[in-house]
């Protein structure tokens, strides 16, 4: 008679119980893509993009820790805008 032993007795349902923490870590990062036609300089375009991120952070919503925030900007060139 072919039985298992006790580490694979043990290891069995503990490997079990660690499946839906390692499906949930490999959940993919969500990213935003903020598009701002003003330059990098721009004092008001700043100070939207900061109330943005803070209003997405009032949601749970973290860059870097939930979320991925790409911030671009075109500096008033159609062309960027369009690339």
């Amino acid at each position: 008679m072919v039985g298992i032993g006790r580490r694979e007795f043990i290891a069995g349902p503990t490997n079990a119980a660690m499946w839906p923490l390692a499906a949930r870590a490999q959940q993919g990062v969500r990213r935003i893509g903020y598009l701002s036609v003003f330059d990098e300089n721009d004092a008001l375009a700043n100070a939207g993009f900061s109330a943005f991120t803070r209003a997405l952070a009032g949601l749970g919503w973290i860059d870097g820790r939930n979320v991925r925030i790409v911030h671009r900007q075109t500096g008033g060139d159609i062309n960027r805008m369009r690339a």
